[in-house]
């Protein structure tokens, strides 16, 4: 049963009050609805919550639907934030109307596209899929942190997984771009790598940030 726009975007509160923020249900109220509520009927009638009193749980179902939502909406702000280089301040609401046109099969392609992305832009958990299992399964670790690599081993960027706005400014600023080559020359006492005829040298918090798509020999 396909869901409107509105259940899915109850089901998306949902699944992260409970999912991330570690409660058992949620209270109707908070989400500004009623038992009566003609989207609560809807949630009810495809099965994805059940009630109790005025607290709403999630079901197998629609905490699995839940997840697929949140992983929707984490991935089209990584599209629009990587790819589509929107602003800061048009990120949320753009998102919000994204997400509901990656139906199942794009998100796969958008996750593809973006290298797996493990956070949003935000620093939060973009729920794992089935593409991002079988890349693993697959592709043998094809992409992996800066510090995975090998000394001489050698890649391009793929994307970045940093929660602070000022490493990444410090990574912009030098030059490390999704799609740059990149070789690691040494990965002690500090990483150092060869970027553009350019060395540099990075500590563990921000190699380990730095996902490398490596070439193979």
């Amino acid at each position: 049963m396909k869901l409107s726009e509105d259940g899915e975007n109850i089901l998306e509160r949902m699944w992260v009050h409970i999912n991330e923020e570690k409660n058992d249900s949620m209270d109707l109220g908070s989400l500004g609805l009623e038992a009566g509520s003609p989207v609560i009927r809807e949630l009810l009638e495809a099965g994805n919550i059940t009630l109790s009193g005025s607290h709403a749980r999630l079901s197998e179902n629609g905490s699995s639907a839940g997840r697929t939502v949140v992983r929707r909406r984490r991935l089209a702000e990584r599209l629009l934030v990587d790819v589509l280089n929107t602003k800061e301040q048009h990120v949320r609401s753009s998102a919000c109307e994204f997400e509901h046109i990656l139906h199942r099969g794009i998100d796969e392609n958008v996750c593809i596209l973006l290298g797996h992305p493990r956070t949003c832009p935000h620093g939060k958990q973009i729920p794992e899929g089935e593409c991002c299992r079988k890349a693993r399964e697959e592709l043998e670790h094809v992409v992996a942190p800066l510090s995975a690599l090998k000394n001489g081993q050698r890649g391009r960027i793929a994307y970045f997984d940093m929660r602070e706005e000022q490493r990444m400014q410090k990574m912009l600023a030098m030059g490390v771009l999704p799609g740059i080559p990149v070789s690691l020359v040494q990965s002690y006492p500090s990483y150092v790598f060869d970027l553009n005829h350019t060395r540099y040298a990075v500590d563990k918090e921000i190699a380990d940030s730095v996902y490398i798509r490596i070439e193979r020999d």
